[in-house]
């Protein structure tokens, strides 16, 4: 039907209703606005409100009298925000409103009736699919406090709306998980209404990390004397083991490697023994990254603890009308923010957030040299790992399944029909060695029962149930060993580890480059600046060489040569004597 025969329409009935205005609409006086109005001017009608709200100036004048100046956008949404949050309004919008920074002034009127009509239904607990920017402006809303009572109600809206409206766009939790957190830490909330974000569960791991190492055995510090080298055979972690511990540790090396133990096959039936060993594994590798590298394990994984600039809600539309506080905010003991003179900073480890490869390396590498030992039947793909690390998950699996074959509970099987052949030869050896006195108290003792009609009580030596030869076995060795047949391939890690004597081979003098040979010769005559020299012309790290030195030196000597010391890097002065002997070879 055309504009104008809905006009017309529209004027026959309003002059139909004034012919009978005495019959229909009693004495009652109508203005001359029209009742009636046609789709088209339906959609350009707009309530009072939205006039209001767009008279609202980006100029602000001085109220004193003096020079004006321009509203930030942000400034500008917290003010028209505020005349609004209480607007509902009826009008859907079905058309697609993108923005990458959605205010209301971005939006056509249209756009806007259609928010403020779908805001109500979100404020009623109806959470509907919309535009994504429609989501994002009123997330907006919430963190700059318009639409709630309080900072508490505030937190949870916002995390209300979060997890029903990521069900239709997951990417929201890349910026409403940030926000959520900034909204706590700025309106000091309890950290512990956190204590279920991502956030704050990987800090947690951390933590743990950190502190593995560190609680089972404090490192020497410069007052104290360096303590004696550790052999091979001897266990990292305490045994019996701590289970609550290693429990703990374990799920924090699960939290942040990229291979998860607790899917491994392996996990299912040896669990005890993969969650020893993976611990020992860590906390030996802390104790080398101390000692090897600049940096400690947690540093060189996952960052620095430091402290940077912070700046809340970023990504937002975001204002505040005063300036904040000075304060302090512990999200956790490594996460923390500080406020001073409006400016904010956020001390934690900076740097990686994601799951650890390396790590991943380190327990894979636990999970398939355990399987050789334990599961030979389901082996797991070997893939190239440092000697070093090979040489310290073999001494933890031989440390620990030793200790463990050691303690196993003792096993006693007592075969009942034998009973009768121990009793009588038991009676024999008796008879063979009583005198004849004591054989005719027993003729007495017999004849007395026999009277009486007593059993004969037998004898508590007829108990013994142990053969001689079986006292015999058990003093064969004093200390308890693991059999090839008990443990496959474990059996070769028993053999003596190398020692200083043994020649070097070819192939490790030839892994050695000619810088490598300089850089050994400047650090057994201490000379800083020759190392420096030589670190430059390997066009690697120092990290790197010294890691490549130890790893083609580990036949020689079958352990690492160069280690980090409070003067930088040292050759451990046990193997001086063999370096000395491969430079003067050259």
């Amino acid at each position: 039907m055309a504009d104008q025969d809905v006009k017309m329409l529209i004027e026959r009935i309003m002059a139909e209703a004034r012919t009978h205005q005495s019959a229909r609409f009693s004495n009652k006086i109508y203005a001359d606005k029209p009742i009636l109005k046609t789709g088209r001017q339906m959609q350009n009608f707009l309530p009072d409100q939205y006039r209001k709200m767009r008279e609202i100036s980006r100029w602000q004048d001085d109220p004193k009298g003096g020079a004006g100046r321009w509203l930030s956008e942000a400034e500008l949404f917290y003010r028209q925000g505020l005349l609004m949050a209480d607007f509902e309004d009826d009008c859907p919008y079905n058309g697609t409103f993108k923005s990458y920074f959605p205010t209301y002034n971005a939006m056509s009127d249209r756009q806007l009736r259609g928010y403020f009509t779908w805001r109500a239904q979100v404020r009623r607990k109806k959470v509907e699919e919309t535009s994504t920017s429609f989501a994002f402006l009123y997330l907006y809303e919430l963190i700059c406090g318009i639409g709630v009572d309080n900072p508490l109600d505030g937190f949870r809206k916002i995390k209300a709306f979060w997890e029903s409206y990521r069900a239709y766009e997951p990417g929201i939790d890349r910026f409403a998980r940030v926000w959520l957190q900034d909204y706590a830490v700025f309106h000091g909330l309890d950290p512990k209404l956190l204590s279920d974000s991502k956030t704050v569960l990987f800090d947690k791991a951390l933590i743990e990390l950190r502190r593995a190492a560190r609680d089972i055995e404090p490192l020497p510090t410069p007052a104290t004397p360096a303590t004696k080298r550790r052999k091979s055979s001897e266990p990292t972690l305490p045994l019996p083991p701590d289970e609550a511990r290693e429990e703990r540790l374990m799920a924090a090396i699960n939290a942040l490697s990229t291979y998860n133990l607790g899917n491994s096959r392996i996990n299912h039936a040896h669990h005890r023994d993969l969650r020893h060993v993976a611990c020992a594994v860590y906390v030996r590798m802390a104790r080398y990254y101390d000692t090897h590298r600049k940096s400690g394990i947690v540093a060189s994984l996952f960052g620095e603890e430091t402290a940077m600039p912070y700046t809340m809600f970023a990504s937002a539309v975001f204002f505040a009308p005063e300036r904040h506080k000075d304060c302090e905010y512990r999200l956790d003991p490594i996460h923390i923010y500080r406020c001073q003179n409006g400016f904010w900073e956020c001390m934690r480890i900076h740097g990686s957030r994601q799951k650890s490869s390396k790590l991943g390396e380190m327990m894979r590498a636990c999970d398939q040299r355990l399987r050789l030992a334990l599961d030979p039947a389901h082996p797991l793909k070997e893939e190239k790992v440092p000697k070093y690390l090979a040489k310290i998950i073999d001494d933890e699996i031989v440390a620990w399944l030793s200790w463990d074959a050691a303690h196993q509970p003792v096993k006693i099987d007592i075969d009942l029909s034998q009973l009768g052949h121990i009793r009588n030869a038991a009676a024999q050896t008796r008879e063979a060695l009583l005198i004849d006195e004591e054989r005719e108290d027993d003729a007495l003792t017999e004849a007395a029962e026999a009277d009486s009609g007593q059993p004969e009580a037998e004898p508590a030596a007829n108990m013994i149930a142990e053969p001689a030869a079986a006292s015999t076995q058990q003093n064969e060795a004093d200390e308890p060993t693991i059999s090839t047949e008990q443990f496959g391939v474990v059996a070769p890690l028993l053999a003596p580890e190398p020692t200083p004597a043994t020649p070097m081979s070819a192939g490790t003098a030839s892994a050695l480059a000619h810088a490598a040979e300089g850089y050994l010769r400047a650090l057994l005559e201490q000379n800083a600046a020759q190392a420096a020299s030589a670190v430059e012309r390997s066009g690697q790290s120092e990290d790197m060489l010294v890691d490549n030195i130890n790893e083609a030196l580990f036949d020689l000597v079958g352990d690492t040569v160069i280690e980090f010391g409070a003067a930088g890097p040292q050759i451990i002065e046990d193997y001086e004597a063999d370096v000395r002997g491969y430079l003067d070879h050259e």
